[in-house]
């Protein structure tokens, strides 16, 4: 049973310092992908844009700077607002989004509720999935014991 948490909000597209436009956009965390959260935000186009990146990042932003590369994410003031900042980069083209903090730290408060920080890997079942990989089965009797002779096997000597 897998639980998703999803959050529709306003996040600011800042085009320059005195200028950004309003992108309705949708915070996404799933279970089943436990490190990861997902922000599709719309702008000015029919196809959305959709961004994946570690949940443990923007759990960090919004108390400190943090990130590198791809993704860099950060705490502010605008306006007297706090906001949370999250510079996205791609071969396609940089945004960089303001979102309210309040709006998603909630948000993250839920995820964190969904699976506690540091417990992740237990939702992936990685550990059912080898265990059940490397269990034998009746059917990997038959490559254990033959049917080729082996070298103790009376008929493969004597020739």
């Amino acid at each position: 049973m897998h639980t998703v948490v999803e959050r529709e909000l306003e996040l600011n597209l800042v085009l320059s310092p005195e200028r950004s436009i309003p992108v309705p956009a949708k915070l996404v965390y799933r279970t089943d992908e436990p490190y990861a959260v997902h922000i599709t935000f719309h702008v000015g186009s029919d196809s959305p844009v959709n961004w994946t990146f570690a949940r443990e990042l923007l759990v960090e932003g919004v108390f400190r700077p943090c990130g590198q590369g791809d993704v860099r994410v950060w705490p502010t003031k605008v306006d007297g607002r706090s906001v949370v900042c999250m510079a996205l980069s791609s071969p396609d083209g940089d945004a960089l989004l303001e979102a309210s903090a309040p709006i998603v730290s909630a948000w993250l408060e839920r995820t964190l509720r969904a699976v506690a920080p540091g417990s992740e890997s237990e939702r992936l079942g990685i550990d059912d999935a080898l265990s059940e990989l490397l269990t034998p089965t009746p059917g990997d009797d038959w490559w254990l014991h033959g049917p080729w002779p082996s070298d103790e096997s009376p008929e493969g000597h004597g020739a």
